[in-house]
């Protein structure tokens, strides 16, 4: 295994949605399926934002109206793929400079009219320095990306 194999989680999940809405309901419903209890704010989150365009972010946005912007949209391609870094280091907290982020690639591909897999790579995390172990070890986790996955697929399932 390479260093880049190892700085990485792969994870992908088959929804019963065509590609548009499985791209639409991941980003403008990102806050539906991301976790409250995911939370680097003193307050607790009241909302997620996707901000969809290259130089938006993924912010979270607490009760008291504080907010956190903890991921950078870097590629927006309707309906084929999103690249967002993950501003987060292994002490959870927010990092320094765009240097130490990961990325987080996410792809919606065809299967059938009314079927879509979605792949996501979270990548480069070796970028995060020393103990970037956790970082991989905590998104990889049942709680980590798998859990995401499996509450947004439960949208598209639920049909809202």
């Amino acid at each position: 295994m390479t260093q880049a194999d190892a700085a990485a989680v792969r994870k992908q999940v088959v929804v019963e949605a065509p590609q548009e809405r499985a791209f639409a309901v991941f980003t403008e419903r990102f806050g539906d399926f991301k976790p409250r209890e995911h939370n680097l704010m003193a307050a607790p989150i009241s909302r997620t934002v996707f901000e969809p365009r290259v130089g938006g972010h993924i912010v979270d946005i607490a009760e008291d109206g504080s907010e956190c912007r903890w991921a950078r949209v870097l590629a927006y391609e309707p309906y084929e793929r999103v690249v967002f870094s993950w501003d987060i280091g292994p002490d959870w907290q927010l990092v320094a400079g765009p240097e130490n982020a990961s990325e987080v690639e996410v792809r919606f591909i065809a299967e059938t009219r009314h079927r879509t897999r979605i792949e996501l790579e979270h990548r480069r995390i070796d970028r995060h320095g020393p103990g970037w172990e956790a970082v991989r070890d905590g998104i990889a986790d049942d709680a980590g990306w798998p859990l995401y996955l499996d509450r947004y697929a439960a949208l598209l399932v639920e049909g809202r």
